[in-house]
């Protein structure tokens, strides 16, 4: 039977918040089960951080590699120092605070897993001994960033785009569009007011798409992944019509946030308005939106009050 008969490390289970940031202090949990005494060198865990992106594709004749790395920190800390020490058998449970650096150049990108590349951010544990290969064991964690307070954020945005029939229909249709804000929540509705203008011959049908677009950067190359995350149909609307409509489109609380501080990683969302019009190029607004975390976007929205409060006093 081996000596080690388990080892693992990971979050303790209790004294952890879900959403961890830059600068807190988290507590990790090492497990070890020994079936007779052992002689320890030395254990020490690892925080890390880092993004990669790899894919592969064409050049060419031949495939070419793209790979790219960018590492955010790497914290050590000793939980059994180096020496002789002597572990009894039995199941040991080693608990230690360890704090995820606050002082970095730039913030920290959430925690992210694509098709061509992640942001991880990992707890490794390494266990050496004398003449023995070094057992090792990782554990990932989710990382959330802290929000940006920029007051794009809460700006409104609008669009108008208008189409003229062609061969078998005839007349136009106008639609203009707006939404209150650019920056959302996980999970929060995005309200959607859309005049429309029917002066066509035909019935038009209001149609609601969030998209999102991921891209990956290696080696002066761009590689993108796209998704239709959700499609709503909305009103028929009948010819010779004008009407005004409002929905609310829910972003799906699963969605992952938007991560726009990544050198290598970029993900972005964008909320498309169309009517669906037969035998012609539908017409069609974008808008560019900002998923947050919803603990983020509670704490951004903290900071552009207290900012709008200093900027009103200063007034």
């Amino acid at each position: 039977m081996p000596t080690i008969k388990s080892f693992q490390v990971g979050l303790s289970p209790d004294g952890n918040s879900d959403n961890l940031r830059r600068g807190d202090t988290m507590m990790g949990q090492i497990t070890l089960q020994l079936s007779e005494e052992c002689q320890i060198d030395s254990l020490i865990v690892n925080l890390k951080g880092k993004a990669i992106v790899k894919w592969s594709g064409m050049v060419g004749l031949s495939t070419g590699k793209y790979h790219s790395k960018e590492k955010y920190f790497s914290v050590q800390q000793s939980i059994i120092k180096e020496g002789n020490n002597i572990v009894a058998q039995g199941l040991h449970v080693y608990q230690f605070p360890i704090q995820i650096p606050a002082h970095l150049v730039g913030t920290l990108p959430s925690s992210f897993h694509g098709k061509f590349g992640k942001i991880l951010y990992t707890l490794e544990a390494s266990l050496r001994r004398s003449g023995r290969a070094d057992r090792k064991a990782t554990a990932e964690f989710t990382l959330v960033h802290e929000g940006n307070p920029d007051p794009m954020l809460m700006s409104p945005q609008q669009g108008n785009v208008g189409k003229k029939m062609k061969v078998l229909n005839t007349g136009a249709v106008n639609m203009d569009v707006n939404i209150e804000k650019t920056g959302f929540h996980q999970g929060e509705g995005i309200r959607v007011v859309a005049s429309i203008q029917n002066q066509s011959s035909s019935t038009v049908r209001l149609k609601y798409c969030l998209d999102k677009k991921c891209s990956y950067f290696a080696k002066g190359k761009r590689k993108v992944e796209t998704e239709e995350i959700l499609k709503v149909w909305g009103e028929l609307l009948p010819l010779h019509a004008n009407r005004t409509v409002t929905k609310i489109i829910t972003v799906p609380p699963t969605t992952p946030a938007s991560i726009l501080n990544c050198s290598i990683i970029k993900v972005e969302y964008r909320l498309r308005v169309y009517l669906d019009v037969k035998y012609v190029l539908d017409p069609e607004i974008e808008f560019p939106i900002v998923i947050l975390n919803e603990s983020t976007a509670k704490l951004v929205c903290s900071k552009l009050q207290k900012n709008l409060k200093r900027i009103n006093k200063g007034n």
